[in-house]
């Protein structure tokens, strides 16, 4: 049996902020808009080619907005994605990894290239740069 990772729900502060920063500068899909109540809406946002969902919205979560890191997603060319990011407007880290002395600055091998940012409520993101190859692990 498949378990599949399908929806992260996100805290954030200002829901159409978060949804413009989501769509516009991140180029997620909008799968879903919808007020359900006067306390409940709810916004689901796909990553480009990604099965698993965002979703932001009212009265969804009691967590804090902003309380998340280290939220990852995978894309094959991290200085593609790294020029696309600052391309947009997003305050993008320079590509670095992880070596003897912990984070460095510049590309690594294998799996090891990275590139972080936050979103408008300081949520962390980090992408990582996945080899073609993805049995190289």
């Amino acid at each position: 049996m498949d378990w599949t990772l399908e929806v992260v729900v996100l805290p954030v502060s200002d829901v159409d902020r978060a949804k413009a920063f989501y769509s516009e500068q991140l180029g997620f899909a909008v799968d879903v808009d919808r007020r359900m109540s006067e306390k409940v809406r709810v916004v689901q946002l796909t990553p480009p080619g990604s099965a698993c969902s965002i979703t932001i919205g009212d009265g969804l979560t009691p967590v804090a907005p902003g309380t998340y890191q280290g939220l990852q997603l995978c894309v094959s060319d991290i200085q593609a994605a790294h020029a696309q990011l600052a391309g947009r407007g997003v305050d993008v880290s320079e590509v670095f990894h992880f070596g003897e002395n912990g984070q460095q600055s510049g590309p690594g091998g294998p799996w090891n290239s990275f590139v972080s940012f936050n979103d408008p409520d300081g949520n962390g993101w980090v992408v990582q740069e996945a080899p073609a190859d993805r049995s190289q692990r």
